[in-house]
């Protein structure tokens, strides 16, 4: 492969990641990848060459918001309350699977043992210490797991998609699973 041929590949790759994004904001995660190629002047077989799965490019698409939420699991993994660090980094998981559409989706892929699922593994990880701190201080069960936490999340956030104020809908259903069902005794 020559210079100019791996240039014209990486100005593809951006130009596809670019429709993608305003196309998976706009439509979710069943955005039409046809709809993607021909906006981005590619083939679909090129979108499939730099993607080739839906999963891969829903991750691609939300890695920004990825990376901001595990910086943000790192900012509050030494705070003071644990239960308080582990909630307000849930909430934040929440806000951002509700305002970037696709991203709920995409954590939502079981790993596969070929491409995995690198969403979920990240959030995974940078979710870990938060849940094991307020574990281990006796703020949430011992047999709760991040698997656990992101599915409810997403469960959360997919319910809520369709709302006609999905942000809000999703913080009540979240505030209404952290409080559980039984009145305060």
């Amino acid at each position: 492969m020559t210079e100019s041929q791996r240039a014209d590949a990486r100005r593809n790759h951006g130009r596809i990641l670019a429709v993608a994004e305003r196309e998976v904001a706009e439509h979710g995660a069943g955005a039409s990848l046809e709809q993607i190629a021909r906006v981005a002047g590619v083939g679909s077989a090129t979108v499939r060459r730099h993607f080739p799965t839906r999963q891969a490019l829903l991750e691609a698409v939300s890695r920004q918001r990825v990376d901001a939420l595990c910086v943000r699991a790192g900012e509050l993994a030494g705070s003071g309350d644990s239960r308080d660090a582990l909630l307000t980094w849930l909430a934040d998981l929440v806000g951002y699977c509700v305002t970037a559409r696709g991203l709920a989706t995409a954590l939502s892929y079981e790993a596969d043992p070929v491409h995995g699922n690198s969403c979920a593994t990240v959030i995974g990880e940078a979710a870990e210490p938060l849940l094991r701190h307020a574990i281990a201080d006796g703020a949430v069960a011992a047999d709760v797991t991040v698997v656990e936490l992101v599915t409810l999340i997403v469960g959360i956030s997919m319910a809520t998609e369709q709302h006609r104020d999905p942000a809000a809908a999703a913080e009540r259903l979240f505030a209404v699973a952290v409080a559980g069902i039984s009145p305060g005794r």
